[in-house]
C-alpha cells in the first residue's frame, strides 16, 4: 500500500445540479478530466456542449466518483457506482445533507460520506461556479471501515478546491446540522412565506425589506426540489430541534407581552456574543505544526483521530499516511493550526495515542 497521491486524475460526478456540475468545474479548474451523469438528457447534453463533462460513464481512469443526487437516492447509485469500479481502487463519496442513513446502507471501504456546507439561490448547472466550495466546511464522515488511504485523498483533494475538513461521526452530523443547516432553511421558508402573505395586504412591505430580513431568508430562494428527501430522512433530529426554537420564541413573545425587557436584552446579549464567538477560517500555511501519530492497522482508528480533531476545532489542513514494512502499523503525519497543535497533541495522547509534534 502506498501513501495517497493527490495528484489530479479522472473523476465521475452523478447528479449534474448545482452541485454536482459546480464539483466538476471546480475539479477541471484543478488538472481533472470529468465525466457525468443526470438523468435529464437535455442537462447531459448541457453539459457536455458546455464542455463541463467530456462522457457520460465510469471508465478504467476513473479514481474518484461523486454521487450528488437527492439523498433517497444516494444508496442506490453509490452501489451501482461500486459495481461499475469492479474492484479497482478509486474514491467514492456523496455530497448528501444527512448521511448516517446512507453510511450505515454501504459497507465498501472505498466509500467515505461527505457534505459540503455550500449552496446557493442559483439553480442547476446554469447556477454552478468553480469557487463555490471556497472556505466552505466540507463534512466527511469516516467509519470503522475507512482505510486512511480513502480518508488521506479524499481530503486532499477537497482541500485542493479550498474546502476546510471536518470529520464527524454520521450520527453526530445529522444531529448538528439539524440545527445548523436544516432548521434555518425550514425558518428562512416560514419568514418568506409571512411576509408575501402579508404583502398581499400591504404591498410596500416587500419594499422595506432591509439587509437582515433579505441575509435570513436567502436560502429559501434555493432548489426547494433538493429538500424534501433531506428533511424526511432527517425529521427525527429536525422536529426536536424545531420545538426547542419554538419554545425560545415563545418565552421571547411572552416577555414582550409582559414587558419583560430584562428578558429580552438577555436573549439578544447571549445571541450577539454566540455569533461573534463562530469559528474563524484562517488558512496561513506559514502558521502550521505537524503531529506524527502512531497508529496500527485497526477498524476505526483513522476515524478516531479524525474525529477528536474535529471536536476540539482543531482544523487539519493535510494528512499523509506512511506504512510500517510489516503492514500492520504507519504513522499519521497531520499539518494543524500551531495555535491549536498542542491542544490535539495532548488530547490524542489521552485517547492512548503515541504522538510527536514537529
Amino acid at each position: 500500500m502506498t501513501s495517497p497521491d493527490n495528484s489530479a486524475g479522472r473523476a465521475h460526478v452523478v447528479g449534474l445540479g448545482l452541485i454536482g456540475a459546480s464539483l466538476a468545474l471546480a475539479l477541471a479548474e484543478r488538472g481533472w478530466s470529468v465525466s457525468g451523469w443526470d438523468l435529464d438528457r437535455a442537462v447531459r447534453d448541457a453539459a457536455r456542449s458546455a464542455s463541463l463533462i467530456d462522457g457520460e460513464s465510469v471508465d478504467s481512469r476513473t479514481t474518484l466518483v461523486v454521487v450528488a443526487v437527492p439523498a433517497g437516492a444516494v444508496v442506490e447509485v453509490v452501489r451501482a457506482s461500486l459495481a461499475q469500479l469492479g474492484e479497482r481502487e478509486a474514491v467514492v463519496t456523496d455530497v448528501a445533507g444527512v448521511k448516517e442513513s446512507i453510511v450505515g446502507a454501504v459497507d465498501d471501504p472505498r466509500f467515505l460520506g461527505g457534505h459540503p456546507m455550500a449552496g446557493s439561490e442559483q439553480r442547476g448547472l446554469a447556477g454552478a461556479r468553480a469557487n463555490l466550495f471556497q472556505g466552505c466546511t466540507w463534512v466527511l464522515t469516516p467509519t470503522a471501515t475507512t482505510r486512511p488511504e480513502t480518508y488521506g485523498r479524499l481530503h486532499g483533494i477537497l482541500r485542493d478546491l479550498g474546502a476546510n475538513v471536518v470529520a464527524v461521526p454520521a450520527a453526530d452530523h445529522d444531529r448538528l446540522v439539524a440545527v445548523a443547516s436544516h432548521v434555518p432553511h425550514l425558518l428562512a421558508g416560514a419568514l418568506m412565506n409571512e411576509a408575501d402573505l402579508a404583502a398581499r395586504q400591504d404591498a410596500v412591505l416587500l419594499q422595506l425589506a432591509a439587509g437582515g430580513f433579505r441575509d435570513m431568508t436567502r436560502v429559501a430562494a434555493g432548489d426547494p426540489r433538493i429538500w424534501p428527501d433531506i428533511l424526511m430522512e432527517n425529521r427525527d433530529a429536525i422536529v426536536p430541534a424545531l420545538r426547542s426554537l419554538g419554545d425560545r420564541l415563545s418565552r421571547v413573545s411572552d416577555a414582550l407581552e409582559a414587558g419583560d425587557a430584562s428578558l429580552v436584552n438577555r436573549d439578544l446579549e447571549s445571541a450577539a456574543l454566540a455569533r461573534r464567538q463562530l469559528p474563524g477560517r484562517a488558512l496561513d500555511p506559514e502558521k502550521m505544526r505537524y503531529l506524527r501519530v502512531a497508529v496500527t492497522d485497526r477498524p476505526g482508528v483513522l476515524a478516531a483521530v479524525t474525529v477528536a480533531a474535529s471536536e476540539l476545532l482543531v482544523n487539519i489542513y493535510d494528512i499523509e499516511i506512511a506504512h510500517g514494512i510489516e503492514g500492520a502499523s504507519g504513522t499519521l503525519l497531520l499539518a494543524v493550526d500551531a495555535d491549536r497543535a498542542d491542544v490535539l497533541h495532548d488530547a490524542l495522547r489521552e485517547r492512548g495515542f503515541t504522538v510527536n509534534l514537529a
